[in-house]
């Protein structure tokens, strides 16, 4: 089967321009192509999952990936999706998200001797004259269509900022330089940043003139990818001081039955006929699904000792109620009051919830249990002395562990 062809039997594509010449490109390997990534956290999660896997196919198949980091967009922040304006950061917390963002994509992405490109558009963005900018490039966007867009609909009713309101011109030009710098002539992204991807094509056509056009195409990645990323708990991180091996291969074991071999279509590298093979799995079937799932993607980011390590732990966890490599959080002597701890801090502390309303209702809807036994109290209480050696046990739900102990 072709490259293209197995994007779209994968699931991973949505809306396409040009499909013919697309086609051509990648299964030729004559794509160089962009995917741009804001660097709004110092790591990568899951939610940038599908675009990493993405490149890293495309770039087996002889194309020529070019991660674009955010960094001179960053000083806005895309309005995409959002219902707020986002934070601005400092000169010094873009670059150091930047640099951690390098080391985690090496791991799919392969940049040695030229194969793939990590570049920052504050290379040129930030250089910028603005009336030159006004003149050469705002000259081709009508304000009419880019309040049609999506993107900017969304916000107006709460307000969008003029600073906010430029992002779809700093995107484009991000295409536009990137395709004379780069030769760079199939960019992909979701369906969020369905506007500004085709105001990118635009620009180029507009600029370079209809001869350009076979080579600005514009690929929109499905939308799944979006979907991922964040748990009762908050983001599942790639890096593994944010999110252990355990938690990374626990999140992708506990996806719901209805999107286990979706992941693996468009997540894994197994092949398709081995996938297909599962489309009539149900029942217990389904959770051997979700194994091989887990399986894959931790051996991807963490590597496939971390991975047999974590499936190790999760199939001991669920069979006798423990596990050498459970994750584990520590309280102090100064988070008791009194020789006591409350459960709702306890559960803070854990990491299984973000904040105390949350662990307040996991205990309400008796989800919470400490050394095998129920909680459904909201005050109840844990002497310093019950956490002994060992510690203590805290599930939440049906497969969250945490082992809290007294350091």
């Amino acid at each position: 089967m072709k490259m293209y062809d197995e994007l779209k039997a994968r699931g991973l594509i949505a809306q396409v321009t040009d499909e013919e010449l697309i086609a051509d490109l990648i299964n030729n390997g004559k794509a160089t192509f962009y995917i741009g990534f804001d660097p709004t956290a110092d790591s990568l999660h899951v939610g940038h999952f599908m675009a990493l896997c993405l490149m890293k196919r495309l770039q087996m198949a002889g194309n020529k990936p070019i991660a674009l980091i955010g960094g001179g967009t960053g000083y806005i922040g895309d309005p995409s999706g959002r219902t707020d304006m986002r934070s601005m950061m400092t000169p010094e917390q873009i670059q150091h998200n930047c640099d951690c963002f390098k080391e985690q994509m090496s791991k799919f992405i392969d940049f040695s001797d030229g194969k793939a490109l990590m570049v920052n558009n504050a290379d040129w963005l930030l250089d910028l004259n603005y009336v030159d900018l006004l003149r050469e490039v705002g000259a081709h966007f009508s304000v009419n269509r880019m309040l049609s867009a999506e993107c900017y609909k969304q916000r107006m009713e709460r307000g969008l900022s003029f600073l906010e309101f430029n992002y779809m011109i700093m995107q484009a030009y991000d295409f536009y330089a990137l395709y004379q710098k780069y030769g760079c002539n199939l960019q992909f992204g979701g369906d969020d940043q369905w506007s500004n991807m085709l105001a990118g094509t635009e620009l180029i056509r507009r600029k370079l003139g209809k001869d350009a056009s076979a080579m600005t195409i514009t690929l929109l990645l499905n939308s799944e990818g979006k979907k991922m990323g964040k748990t009762q708990s908050g983001a599942v991180w790639l890096d593994p001081n944010k999110t252990s091996p355990f938690d990374f291969y626990q999140y992708w074991r506990n996806v719901a039955d209805a999107d286990v071999l979706k992941c693996i279509r468009m997540l894994t590298f197994l092949p398709l006929e081995e996938i297909n093979k599962m489309d009539s799995w149900e029942g217990a079937q389904l959770n051997t699904a979700k194994e091989i799932l887990a399986y894959e993607l931790t051996t991807l980011v963490h590597g496939e000792e971390e991975a047999k390590k974590a499936q190790e732990s999760a199939r001991a966890l669920f069979s006798q109620g423990n596990a050498a490599q459970m994750p584990t959080a520590e309280v102090t002597a100064e988070d008791f009051q009194d020789g006591e701890i409350d459960i709702l801090t306890l559960l803070l502390k854990s990491g299984l919830v973000p904040s105390k309303s949350e662990a307040r209702r996991a205990v309400q809807q008796g989800g919470i249990s400490v050394d095998g036994n129920k909680v459904d109290d909201i005050s109840t209480k844990f002497s310093i002395d019950s956490f002994g050696e060992e510690g203590v046990i805290l599930k939440k739900g049906k497969k969250n562990f945490r082992k809290i102990v007294l350091k």
